[in-house]
């Protein structure tokens, strides 16, 4: 199998190096994981003790941010190497302050593996929820080095667990330890003979809470909002938009966008569906932002902070692979909404369960849940104090997973 797979990556990093003609993400990652080990080598002081993190992509580095910022806080002679597979994570945090290395995580073979930890030579390595890279694994538990995987979660139906997939769940035995977020995941890895494994919970609920004991000021928001109800549609696609705008547009609130992607082109097409008043937010002014019933965040880093001043948040995405992260917007203790996909993860449902989110699939549902929530004060107040709850009791992995590193 293991000769299988490696034919299976290098097809995967050709098909990278021709994709990259034609898409500029696919040149980034191309480029990145060709140059990771040169600069590796000229850039990594081997006398100093690292511990290796490793994200996918930028959520997975949110959820892997509480524990960098908790090491370098009660083990600052510790250095971090910060390597991401999605230039969405790299090309965004590469100035990360915090870790003393940002890269591409180089192409899965035994050779780049082998080398890239020859460089670090890590005291640890930390994995974020479902990262799994065979050639990577091997050659930490054949070096004896520390391996964790953090918040993670587990199904059945996961090729770990499957008739064929035998192979893959031997994987699992080179972890150190697994830190899961909740009980089935725990229950799941044990009857498979995985036993060192903890339910630590999720990590992003130490980070949002962070954001939220902190928020930032936006006087431009603040401005906008005014006394009216808001509501804050962020890290959205069309047909989210397509259920939003038109019930905006008949009810007496204002409207925030903050769309997934913010190149020209999808302003411009956003801006074209609009017929309310509209305001671009690197392009208006507290005074003259009054006057729009509609603010199209149109920049990156804040929609964390925006979420602050809603009175109601949906969450964009479920119309589509899955559902962005709505964490940023709970822990301020509104009501979250978003669509259909939703059930692959776990904190969606757990939200739901709890009175606190609700699943939107119609105009119809928009409708009567929106409307509900922003004329019946009972039913509002009941549902944020849910929303809020949800994350409060929910804070601490980080520390539980801290202190099983560093015991």
């Amino acid at each position: 199998m293991g000769a299988i797979y490696s034919l299976v990556i290098r097809i995967y990093g050709f098909l990278i190096y021709i994709a990259g003609f034609f898409s500029e993400k696919a040149k980034l990652l191309y480029k990145g994981q060709r140059n990771t080990l040169w600069l590796a080598e000229n850039s990594i002081d081997k006398n100093q003790p690292y511990i290796w993190v490793h994200a996918a992509s930028l959520g997975e580095f949110e959820q892997g941010r509480p524990l960098i910022e908790a090491i370098k806080k009660d083990h600052p002679t510790y250095k971090i190497v910060l390597s991401f597979f999605s230039p969405s994570g790299y090309e965004v945090r590469k100035d990360y302050a915090l870790a003393n290395y940002v890269c591409y995580l180089p192409l899965d073979t035994k050779a780049n593996a082998t080398r890239f930890i020859e460089l670090i030579q890590p005291v640890k390595a930390i994995f974020i929820k479902y990262e799994f890279w065979p050639n990577y694994l091997q050659v930490l538990r054949k070096k004896g080095i520390e391996t964790y995987i953090v918040s993670a979660i587990f199904r059945k139906e996961q090729i770990f667990f499957s008739w064929y997939g035998g192979w893959y769940k031997k994987l699992l035995q080179c972890f150190t330890h697994i830190f899961v977020q909740d009980t089935s995941s725990f229950e799941l890895l044990q009857t498979h003979g995985i036993h060192r494994v903890s339910i630590a919970g999720d990590t992003r609920f130490d980070r949002v809470a962070t954001i939220a004991a902190s928020p930032t000021q936006l006087p431009i928001i603040e401005s906008f909002k005014q006394d009216k109800k808001l509501i804050v549609l962020g890290s959205s696609w069309e047909p989210d938009e397509a259920l939003l705008i038109p019930f905006v547009e008949k009810n007496d609130c204002k409207l925030i966008i903050a769309p997934h992607q913010i190149h020209t082109e999808r302003i411009q097409s956003l801006l074209a569906k609009l017929s309310m008043p509209t305001a671009l937010y690197t392009q208006t002014t507290a005074e003259d932002v009054k006057h729009a019933n509609c603010l199209v965040i149109n920049t990156i880093g804040i929609l964390s902070s925006v979420y602050r001043y809603a009175d109601v948040a949906y969450i964009g995405g479920g119309f589509g692979v899955g559902i962005h992260n709505i964490l940023e917007a709970a822990v301020f203790g509104v009501p979250v909404l978003f669509g259909p996909n939703y059930h692959k993860f776990k904190e969606a449902v757990d939200l739901i369960n709890e009175g606190g989110a609700f699943c939107i699939q119609t105009q119809t549902d928009i409708n009567s849940i929106g409307k509900n929530l922003l004329t019946d004060n009972a039913f509002y107040q009941q549902v944020c104090t849910q929303s809020a709850s949800f994350v409060q009791h929910r804070i601490g992995a980080t520390q539980g997973i801290m202190n099983q590193l560093f015991l």
